[in-house]
């Protein structure tokens, strides 16, 4: 489940006594102050409107390039577990409100193999963060990666969907006839949350959302090849 109240408030304690000590520096512009400073979070767009097979819905909060790309790199292969204090700040910005009915939120999962390589899930700190700052509750292991799969970096859309297809069950009696919001940190082709969500209404789930950090500039016209080096 997601950290309680006062479990969030003693880490933004220890946070902010250790940038006294140790200024943060924005991992794109090295600017002094914070992770992601001001100037760079401004030149966030919007993120563009997608559909994903299997979601009702699905938001991104904005583009995978520029500090986005710094931000989640830092976050996802750079060991900077803190970025998902500003990124998931900014995801929560994406939320929808009440045009989403949800009972929980849950992370695109990990192998249990590349996790233990990360040492941790960057999507489901992303999840964790969004689910505490809107009120909704977080579950780890509705949904789990069964199979490990090749990376997606190389690989073109229809290679993806092959790649993933099977890779995920979810928990029956965890999901079925519940709403619940899928959280990734990167939308490319959408094959890797196409397959979860098939996991989570093969299961019983009622609604599936998807809610995503950064949306790749894909085109689906250019289906054949251009995949995110940043989506697993």
């Amino acid at each position: 489940m997601a950290a309680g109240p006062l479990a969030l408030t003693a880490r933004r304690v220890v946070t902010a006594a250790l940038d006294l000590l140790y200024p943060p520096q924005c991992v794109h512009c090295t600017r002094i102050g914070s992770l992601l400073c001001e100037r760079c979070t401004a030149q966030l767009g919007p993120g563009p409107q997608r559909a994903v097979a299997g979601l009702d819905a699905v938001r991104t909060r904005t583009v995978f390039e520029g500090p986005a790309m710094s931000a989640i790199y830092a976050l996802k292969y750079q060991g900077v577990r803190r970025m998902a204090e500003p990124l998931g700040r900014l995801l929560a910005e994406a939320w929808p409100g009440d045009g989403w009915t949800a009972d929980f939120f849950c992370a695109v999962p990990l192998h249990a193999r590349r996790q233990a390589e990360r040492g941790y899930n960057q999507s489901a700190l992303l999840a964790n963060q969004v689910a505490s700052l809107i009120g909704q509750p977080y579950v780890e292991g509705a949904v789990a990666r069964v199979r490990h799969t090749e990376t997606q970096t190389h690989l073109d859309a229809q290679a993806r969907r092959e790649n993933v297809a099977g890779a995920f069950a979810a928990d029956p009696l965890r999901v079925d006839n519940l709403s619940i919001v899928l959280v990734d940190d990167v939308l490319t082709t959408g094959a890797t949350l196409a397959a979860c969500a098939e996991a989570l209404r093969a299961s019983g789930a009622r609604r599936v959302y998807g809610l995503v950090l950064a949306s790749a500039v894909y085109k689906a016209a250019d289906a054949g090849g251009h995949a995110s080096p940043a989506e697993e």
